[in-house]
């Protein structure tokens, strides 16, 4: 048992970056970097349908737009809910 999230030799680490690269490296994969991870988390919460406010708060994005446009663009399904009424508006003026 540990205070820390992460640690070696019992004490905390202070950035994961080289352990990450060298996982990265052993693996064989190419071109994954921590960032490709972020966005990954990100999509895969936009296409369970988090609402994006809440997935910025998450990646600790002050601006929604950045998160918007960097991943939710990927699974546009969140927008269903926003069609469906202008589809609702549309009928109901054909009556």
């Amino acid at each position: 048992m540990s205070e820390h999230v992460v640690e070696w030799g019992g004490q905390p680490v202070a950035s994961i970056r080289k352990g990450f690269e060298g996982a990265v490296r052993r693996s064989g994969l190419k071109a994954v970097t921590l960032h490709t991870i972020r966005h990954s988390a990100a999509v895969a919460m936009v296409s369970s349908a988090i609402p994006i406010t809440q997935v910025a708060q998450y990646l600790g994005h002050n601006n929604t737009l950045v998160t918007y446009s960097t991943n939710g663009r990927i699974a546009p399904d969140h927008l269903t809910d926003a069609a469906e009424v202008l589809d609702f508006v549309k009928l109901r003026a054909r009556k």
